[in-house]
């Protein structure tokens, strides 16, 4: 709850200053009056900390309905929001970048928003402030943090300047044609995916297409770790997947590993030499999380609660891979960002206004569409599975109305 001293006014000019100083003290007025009838200081800004799946949703609800009296700052390192659904068909050469992207500017504009292009450098919960890369300072009434996590690469280091890890996005996405372009160049060439999770997994097939379509037969090998392939699918999805991987000679390897400058070094003593090596590897709480004041749990995230919001500090709330639920385990994925937004935003909103904060409960089961390269796909629902093209056609209209929604007409 913000304090007095936080209370902005918000002043017109006037010619005279008696007409000004007139003016701010009505504007006081009413709004003391507004704290004696509701027993609540007025919330005044909202920052949004990133622009990932679940404040699509948060800018989406105030597009529709703007929260009077409340300036919304989002802070995001781009205008455009990559979509990571649509990576894989990207890479294989099923859509454009531009298809693959959201443009904020959009949402931001029907919902009265500020938006400014940087990245989060730290923050202090206890003085309500955020501090930008570029080196700005900004105050916060109400935060909510989206700002997703980072790809651990501890471990991959030492391969220097062959390491690309998954995210960022943009990052990736400006990677991959030099690959395309190295690996057409280079006959000997290798590349090796790090991390058996469904990244790892989907990267490995959309790479081994786009080689395929590039007229090239390149070396591609998934490093999975002793943990295996897919861990947490059902036995039916793992079996499907390991019989595609077979079928376009994807070489597994079932070791954990280690970089080294020339490539990957597997724990059996088998080292693995590679042009470029892919990080899809766990994921690990952004750094400047340590120093924000905020409560986080043992693996370093946002400690939250059914609300998303934080443990410790009650304006602040967070959703997405960067936060964790504390009263129940819920795993790190697009699809619970997604399924919070409405949560978060209505949230949001009733903390700035009135009203009874919601509670988000994730479904029994996700459903997974699994990119296969080509136009297939496989599906993991709980304990069940299924395959096809017409599994990649369902994946395929999901995906791009998810990106239709959010975008503009013109879009």
């Amino acid at each position: 709850m913000a304090t007095t001293e936080s209370l902005k006014v918000k002043t017109i000019e006037f010619p005279y200053d008696k007409n000004r100083i007139i003016y701010q003290s009505i504007a006081v007025f009413k709004q003391c009056q507004t704290c004696l009838a509701t027993g609540r200081v007025p919330l005044n800004r909202l920052v949004l900390a990133g622009g990932g799946h679940a404040h699509l949703s948060v800018l989406q609800a105030l597009a529709e309905r703007e929260i009077s009296g409340v300036e919304v700052v989002l802070v995001t390192p781009s205008e455009f929001q990559d979509y990571s659904g649509m990576l894989p068909g990207w890479i294989a050469g099923h859509y454009a970048l531009p298809q693959c992207q959201i443009n904020l500017q959009h949402l931001v504009q029907s919902g009265n928003v500020r938006m400014v292009t940087s990245e989060i450098a730290d923050m202090n919960a206890d003085q309500r402030c955020v501090r930008l890369a570029d080196g700005q300072r900004i105050e916060y009434d109400l935060l909510s943090l989206d700002t997703g996590s980072e790809i651990d690469t501890s471990l991959l280091e030492l391969t220097g300047d062959k390491l690309l890890p998954a995210k960022p996005l943009a990052e990736f996405f400006s990677a991959w044609p030099r690959i395309l372009s190295q690996a057409t160049d280079q006959p000997s060439y290798r590349l090796v995916i790090v991390g058996g999770g469904a990244a790892g997994v989907e990267l490995a097939l959309a790479a081994r297409h786009a080689f395929k379509l590039a007229g090239i037969d390149r070396r591609v090998e998934l490093v999975v770790s002793e943990g295996g392939l897919l861990e947490g699918h059902a036995h039916g999805v793992k079996r499907r997947v390991m019989r595609f991987i077979d079928s376009v000679n994807i070489v597994v390897h079932r070791l954990s590993a280690v970089g080294t400058p020339e490539g990957v070094l597997l724990a059996d003593g088998t080292h693995l030499p590679a042009n470029r090596v892919i990080a899809a590897t766990g994921k690990r709480a952004p750094c400047w999380l340590k120093m924000s004041k905020l409560k986080l749990d043992e693996a370093g995230f946002i400690a939250v609660d059914g609300q998303q919001r934080s443990l410790s500090h009650s304006n602040v709330f967070a959703a997405g891979d960067v936060c964790a639920r504390q009263d129940m385990v819920v795993e790190r994925s697009g699809v619970h960002a997604v399924h919070s937004g409405p949560i978060l935003a209505a949230n949001l909103r009733v903390t700035l206004t009135d009203g009874t904060l919601k509670t988000y409960r994730p479904r029994r089961h996700s459903l997974y569409l699994l990119a296969c390269g080509p136009q297939y796909a496989i599906a993991s629902w709980g304990p069940f599975s299924a395959e096809g093209k017409w599994v990649w056609r369902w994946k395929d209209w999901i995906d791009r109305r998810f990106v239709e929604r959010f975008s503009g007409p013109e879009q």
